[in-house]
């Protein structure tokens, strides 16, 4: 008989028991209660970087290598900022609220942070900042911490929440783009998944 080849078992999909898509923004009611536990716990650098990741609309990538001197100007926390994207080479403006440079002013003040050290700096080498890993790692956290599904959420649900909202109530896709950092408009339109958010609202909206 001739011998039958023995074929090698197919390898495990790296993604198997995942759920793979675009990871939703959070409602207003999930970014105030996460928020709200935060300061519960009196926890400064996670509350400086939960508002700050809401404000500022940046890729885990560039969160996590911002400066003190990114957000910090001469006495204070400025009202705005902006950096060079690592992924696109493109500069990004963004809004830092009341709330969020309250909580970077208290986490500076705590940790003692000079103009030129990380704002999140890694606890295990100083000298570096929080890798995105660690990053995604807290977010998780904080989507448990108020009884979502961990797997559904991510990262870029941050990235994606106040960009959600601003469109929302403003309908204005030129805005988001720029405030995203996109340089195609049809990047943003699938980013937002606004196609489908809107058909459904418009469904909901018709009586039959």
């Amino acid at each position: 008989m001739i011998p039958v080849p023995q074929t090698a078992p197919a390898p495990t999909p790296w993604n198997k028991g995942q759920l793979i898509g675009q990871k939703p923004p959070l409602k207003l009611r999930e970014i105030w209660a996460i928020r709200i536990r935060l300061q519960l716990k009196k926890d400064a650098r996670e509350l400086a970087m939960f508002n700050l990741a809401i404000d500022s609309k940046l890729r885990s990538c560039d969160l996590v290598k911002l400066k003190v001197r990114n957000v910090h100007h001469g006495n204070g926390i400025a009202r705005g900022a902006m950096i060079l994207q690592q992924k696109t080479q493109q500069p990004v403006q963004f809004e830092i609220t009341e709330q969020t440079r309250d909580a970077l002013k208290s986490w500076i003040g705590h940790k003692q942070l000079c103009q030129e050290d990380y704002l999140f700096p890694s606890r295990i080498t100083p000298s570096t900042h929080i890798s995105t890993r660690q990053y995604a790692r807290i977010v998780h956290k904080w989507i448990e911490m108020i009884g979502l599904e961990t797997v559904l959420y991510g990262t870029h649900s941050l990235r994606r929440t106040k960009a959600t909202l601003i469109y929302r109530r403003t309908k204005n896709l030129r805005a988001v783009q720029i405030l995203l950092g996109h340089t195609k408009l049809e990047s943003t339109v699938r980013y937002l998944g606004i196609e489908v958010d809107d058909a459904l609202e418009m469904a909901e909206q018709t009586e039959v």
